[in-house]
Parts: C-alpha cells; structure tokens; sequence
C-alpha cells in the first residue's frame, strides 16, 4: 500500500469518528434533559398527590393544562376542558372522606419528543369508606408555564377476589 493511500485510509477513519462523536454528545445532552423533564414531570405528580391528601382539588388540577383542550377519560365517559376535568372531580369526591389519601406508584415513563411525555402508573385510595385504585396513562406536553397533562386516562381496577 503506498503512503499516499495510506495517508487517505488513516483521514477517513479519523473524519468517520467525528460524527459518531458529535451524536454521543447529543445523545449525552437529550439523555440529560430527559432526566431533568422525568425529574419536572415527578415534582407535579408528587404535588398533585399532596394537593389530593389536603383535599385540595384547586391545587390538584395545577398539574393539568388549563385549556378548553384538555381531555379526561374514565368509567364515566370523556370530560372536556379544564372546567369540566375539575367540576367532575369535586362531584365525584366531594369531601375528604370521599377523597381519602392517593398514593400514586409504579410509573413507566416514554418520552415521545423533546415536548411530550406518556406516563403511565397505578393509583390507590385509602379510604374508610373502602380502598379503591386502578391505573392512569397520562399524557404531558411541554407548555409555556412547564409540562402540564393534555390528557388523563384513569380506570378503576377491582381487586382480584380469591
């Protein structure tokens, strides 16, 4: 092999590095911000659950977008708009009791863009009444204000009876 090929051979396999590099980079940087948006999304799920024990649905739907946009589905059917997400709240737990204490649990994150996130997880009530639970799919997007639910798909999982 001459010297010059060899000098071409050696250039290509240096050059051939420097994409590759620059792709780790950004991948170190989006694997950064996927951490920090996971961390963001954690603190407003960990705010609604306090929000939720103080019984305070006002606080609880900080973590939703207040649009005429937003979406909830559940046993009762789809509640459109921040409004109606929140009245359907208050007329399904109107009090403490009827609220009890939220754990929320077993997240799965998926993160579908720089601007959206699907997280999925299981809720449980502890309540006198009774204990209910069942799992939610919640679909954030980054606003102006910082992500915020577009869309809750929350169901009530009956116990298994043995």
């Amino acid at each position: 092999m001459s010297k010059k090929t060899s000098l071409l051979l050696l250039t290509i396999v240096a050059l051939s590095g420097l994409p590759l590099s620059r792709e780790v980079r950004s991948t170190d940087r989006a694997n950064a911000a996927t951490e920090a948006d996971r961390a963001a999304i954690m603190e407003i799920l960990l705010e609604q659950q306090n929000a939720w024990n103080r019984a305070d649905v006002t606080a609880f739907m900080r973590g939703y977008w207040n649009s005429p946009e937003l979406t909830f589905a559940g046993s009762s059917g789809i509640s459109r708009g921040w409004e109606a997400v929140q009245a359907r709240y208050k007329q399904v737990y109107p009090d403490q009791a009827a609220m009890g204490q939220l754990d929320f649990s077993n997240f799965e994150f998926r993160f579908l863009g720089t601007d959206a996130a699907l997280v999925l997880g299981q809720w449980h009530l502890h309540r006198t009444s009774g204990d209910v639970g069942g799992v939610f799919s919640l679909v954030f997007q980054r606003q102006p204000e910082g992500w915020r639910i577009v869309h809750d798909h929350t169901s009530l999982v009956k116990p298994k009876t043995e």
